[in-house]
This record gives C-alpha cells, sequence and structure tokens, in this order.
C-alpha cells in the first residue's frame, strides 16, 4: 500500500520592520537541501507527498541555501514550494505521516501555529510517524500528549544545536533557542559536533540535527515506512 507523507513547510520570509538596531533575521524561510533531499529520495521510493504551509502559496526558501552547485533536479523542489497547499484544507487525517523542513522561518511561525499544533499532536498520539530536521523540530515544541505532557518528554531527539546556532551567530535573533527549549521539555536531547550527519529515532518520532543529516533522515523515513 502506498504510504502518504504531509510535508508542512514555512511561509516565514524574515523581519520586514525598517528599525536600524532591529535584532531579527532578515532574510530566511526553508532550507532547500532540507526539502529537495528528502523530497526526492520519498518520490524515488514512491511516497505520496503533499507540501502544505499555514498560508498556503509561496514557501520561501533561504537564499544562503541556493548554491549554483547544488543539483539541477532540486530546482523541480523550487518550484513545488512556490505554490503550496494551505494547511486548513489538507485533511491530514488521511496521511501516515508528517514531515517538517527546517530553515529559521518554523521558529517565526510554525513553533506558534495552532493548526500546526493541532496536526502535530493527531500524529504522534495516533502513533503515527512525526519527523522534522534541523529548525523543523520547533513545529513540535507546543504539541501535548494525551496525558498533557509535551510529545517530547522522555524522547530521544535532536536539532539545530546551541552551539550550531552560535557559530552562525544567530542565536541572540531567534525567539528561543531549540535545543534548550526542548530540554525544558523534557526530551532526552542528543548533541553531536556541530554540523555532523546525526538523526535520532525513537519508536515513531524521527528527528535530524542538520541540513547534513538530511539523506540519512529520509532514508530513515523510508526504513519507517517500509517495516510498517
Amino acid at each position: 500500500m502506498t504510504k502518504k507523507l504531509l510535508i508542512i513547510t514555512t511561509n516565514y520570509a524574515g523581519c520586514e520592520c525598517d528599525e536600524p538596531n532591529c535584532n531579527c533575521i532578515k532574510d530566511t524561510g526553508v532550507y532547500l537541501e532540507e526539502f529537495a533531499v528528502p523530497y526526492l529520495v520519498f518520490e524515488k521510493s514512491g511516497i505520496e507527498m503533499t507540501v502544505a504551509s499555514p498560508n498556503g502559496m509561496l514557501s520561501p526558501v533561504d537564499e544562503k541555501s541556493m548554491s549554483c552547485s547544488n543539483p539541477d533536479e532540486w530546482d523541480k523542489c523550487i518550484k513545488i514550494l512556490r505554490n503550496t497547499r494551505r494547511l486548513y484544507e489538507v485533511d491530514y487525517k488521511e496521511f501516515d505521516g508528517v514531515y517538517f523542513p527546517g530553515g529559521h522561518g518554523p521558529m517565526f511561525d510554525l513553533a506558534e501555529n495552532e493548526h500546526v499544533k493541532e496536526v502535530v499532536e493527531y500524529f504522534f498520539n495516533s502513533g503515527k510517524l512525526v519527523s522534522a530536521i534541523c529548525h523543523g523540530p520547533a513545529a513540535l515544541v507546543n504539541a501535548k500528549r494525551d496525558d498533557g505532557k509535551s510529545i517530547l518528554f522522555g524522547k530521544r531527539v535532536t536539532a539545530f544545536t546551541n552551539e550550531e546556532e552560535r557559530i552562525g551567530k544567530l542565536d541572540e535573533m531567534v525567539p528561543f533557542l531549540l535545543e534548550t527549549r526542548m530540554i525544558e521539555l523534557g526530551a532526552d536531547f542528543v548533541a553531536e559536533k556541530p554540523w555532523a550527519e546525526h538523526v535520532e529515532v525513537d519508536r515513531h518520532l524521527i528527528t535530524g540535527q542538520n541540513q547534513k543529516s538530511a539523506l540519512l533522515l529520509a532514508e530513515k523515513v523510508v526504513e519507517y515506512f517500509t517495516v510498517q
């Protein structure tokens, strides 16, 4: 049976204020590698995908992830990100799992979106796949288990680390430090060295540390669906 995966991306492109001393990220979005690499792996594996975002239409690509060295096959992924479905128009209960690519964008919109929270809680509490990479796990921080505890409580997870944030000099520009927040919620957070390929699998929760982990995370998702 063909598995169906809902991919939820950000609509946040960066701060648009005109304040000269604004300490916010001006240009961001979804990190292309974290969308394109898994998307192409999922497609090759026969997984049926729907790409959605809170507002639909454009999911901006972080300019820092754009390079002339990117594979040509990523171009179609950029086109897909220009025309995402509106999340509220998608019947998420028809899907077998959900995936959140990163980039700093999710820290600013997916983390606080009530509909995203609802979707995550449905998948997690139904025992369906919840997967996210880099800053994508920001979409998980407000979701709760049926007993009221965070879905991250007691779970072995990873995400973009505090050290990686500091190296990138964006630690004071994000609304919160993702590693710190996940630990505060009771997660068993596992951090490898900066930009190491690193994925954690805890039953139906799969998380990746950074963009370099995109291929491994995609392979773990495919493996998960294969044995279901």
